[in-house]
């Protein structure tokens, strides 16, 4: 697999003028390297379970567990009716008593929980997790990872991603988005975690099952990250996900370049779905000439001839149309 590029770290303007454009990948080397909990990190798993409980609330989140037999990889069951893991609800300081008394186990029982909204959990973090790259004055998602030896599935965001490694190192393989065809993805709407994910084992791919599997691997890019690095990933990209040691932690940073307010764009697939799929084969090319004018643009502004008050649904965005359009659709499904 073919490297993922490596930057030195920079600031916000650079980043944004050189390395989001791109639409690719970026490593960035050392960029958190002097956070504080980086350091306790490189002091020992106990040192920055310390310092992750004296910054917590009680409140609990989401883990996930599963037998050692799975050998970290969450995934569905054998024919996708359920998972091969539990979901419960634990604090940070459950989670953690759990994973350290895991530690050196030769068949540990998987644990995780990601995701966790850091100013919701662990607001005492927040001023010890300064990233100047970003703009924080736009909405931002942040949050912590952390378990064992675990495997997150291949899977998108539809959100731009920084993830930076705190402790335990971390293997990343990323494909970009046009390889959906070849990453036999799940089901849409009954997921591991929100995304729909790949269902072929990334280390061990059953090409007699999953023969176009093979093509993806010729696009896939990888790198391993230790505690300080980050890794960009831009929006829709498909990444896997590997924790290397029996202690491992990751904060994330999520935003999207977007005029607010902000939908997820799955939902019209969804509707798309339903309604489009199934079509007569001259109604569909229809519609998908219908999409690609209006939607993707393909003959440039399709209201261009017509003055902006009467643009309607198609004129610019703004909190009243989105209210007065979520109101129509809910009208119609009603």
């Amino acid at each position: 697999m073919r490297p993922i590029s490596e930057y030195e770290p920079m600031d916000r303007e650079c980043f944004e003028r050189e390395i989001v454009p791109k639409g690719e990948p970026a490593v960035f080397r050392g960029l958190v390297a002097e956070w504080p909990a980086v350091h306790a990190g490189k002091a020992g798993p106990e040192a920055l379970a310390r310092m992750l409980q004296n910054a917590a609330t009680d409140e609990p989140f989401q883990a996930w567990f599963a037998p050692p037999e799975v050998g970290g990889r969450f995934n569905y069951n054998a024919d996708l009716s359920g998972f091969n893991f539990e979901r419960r609800l634990a604090t940070l300081d459950q989670l953690l008593d759990l994973l350290l008394r895991q530690r050196g186990h030769e068949k540990p029982y998987a644990m995780y929980a990601g995701g966790i909204p850091i100013p919701k959990h662990l607001p005492g973090l927040i001023a010890g997790i300064p990233v100047e790259m970003l703009d924080m004055t736009r909405e931002t998602l942040i949050s912590l990872w952390v378990g064992n030896r675990t495997h997150t599935t291949t899977h998108w965001d539809q959100s731009q991603n920084l993830a930076c490694v705190v402790a335990g190192r971390r293997r990343f393989t990323l494909f970009p988005p046009e390889q959906l065809k070849n990453l036999y993805v799940g089901p849409l709407d009954f997921t591991l975690a929100g995304q729909p994910t790949s269902l072929v084992d990334i280390d061990a791919p059953d090409l007699e099952t999953y023969p176009r599997f093979a093509a993806a691997l010729k696009t896939a890019l990888r790198a391993e990250l230790d505690p300080g690095d980050a890794l960009y990933i831009p929006a829709m990209w498909w990444h896997d996900v590997l924790s290397l040691e029996d202690f491992g932690s990751l904060i994330n940073f999520w935003w999207r370049d977007a005029e607010p307010p902000l939908m997820s764009p799955i939902n019209a697939l969804y509707h798309t779905i339903i309604t489009v799929r199934d079509l007569l084969p001259n109604e569909l090319a229809a519609w998908r000439n219908m999409f690609d004018h209006y939607v993707f643009g393909d003959n440039g502004d399709p209201v261009a001839h017509v003055p902006e008050p009467a643009r309607g649904i198609l004129g610019r965005r703004t909190p009243q149309l989105v209210a007065r359009v979520k109101k129509l659709l809910s009208d119609v499904l009603r």
